[in-house]
């Protein structure tokens, strides 16, 4: 890999900036939603989201770990598809939609080498035991499966939402990520979970409340 892109500063440069942009779609979400007393799902959350997830996949790749890019390369398509269901994907011009469309795939036939992809720098990564490396990668499948969730309830509503199930669920897998971040000593995870626990918890108390009502 090239000198500029191994280096600490630009690796943690890249981490930074896609935490700062899902805190501010998280925090977006909470202060139109603290206004009106129920969750919303505003357009701005999935466009910060797609922009996020595309850093942080890259800053997976970068740090050669897996759990990151596992999570993100599955979120990111359903982010495309909720500003598909809000129209704000067509807003987009078509070279950045098909930009964004074939990076990740662009990115996996880049770490290809003669023809064999790098599994020792993923998965025999001598800073990532493989026991944490499990269970890292088992609490993003769950962060993840929390757009799968939202995913098929909002395409069976039409309209994209955020429902308990997917607060329930950010929850499970935010406390499981921000364990594994402890112990990989990765301070772009911490520092994103730590704020998302608390818009997580405080958007559970809001779906409740609506539904007692």
């Amino acid at each position: 890999m090239n000198n500029w892109l191994s280096s600490g500063f630009f690796v943690y440069a890249i981490g930074f900036t896609a935490q700062i942009l899902f805190s501010a779609r998280l925090l977006l979400q909470w202060i139109l939603s603290e206004k009106v007393k129920k969750v919303l799902t505003p357009e701005l959350f999935w466009q910060l989201s797609l922009i996020a997830s595309f850093l942080l996949f890259f800053y997976g790749w970068l740090r050669d770990d897996f759990a990151i890019m596992l999570g993100q390369s599955i979120t990111y398509f359903i982010y495309i598809r909720n500003m598909q269901l809000q129209g704000s994907w067509t807003k987009l011009h078509k070279l950045i939609r098909i930009f964004l469309w074939i990076f990740p795939f662009f990115v996996v036939i880049y770490s290809y080498n003669n023809n064999q992809f790098d599994i020792d720098r993923l998965f025999r990564n001598e800073n990532i035991p493989i026991s944490l490396l499990i269970w890292g990668s088992a609490g993003q499948i769950i962060f993840t499966f929390r757009f799968i969730y939202q995913w098929i309830y909002s395409e069976r509503k039409k309209v994209s939402s955020l429902p308990l199930g997917f607060w329930l669920l950010s929850l499970t897998g935010s406390l499981m990520i921000l364990s594994y971040a402890v112990f990989r000593k990765d301070p772009v995870l911490f520092i994103g979970q730590m704020f998302g626990f608390i818009v997580y918890s405080r958007n559970i108390v809001l779906s409740l409340k609506t539904k007692n009502v």
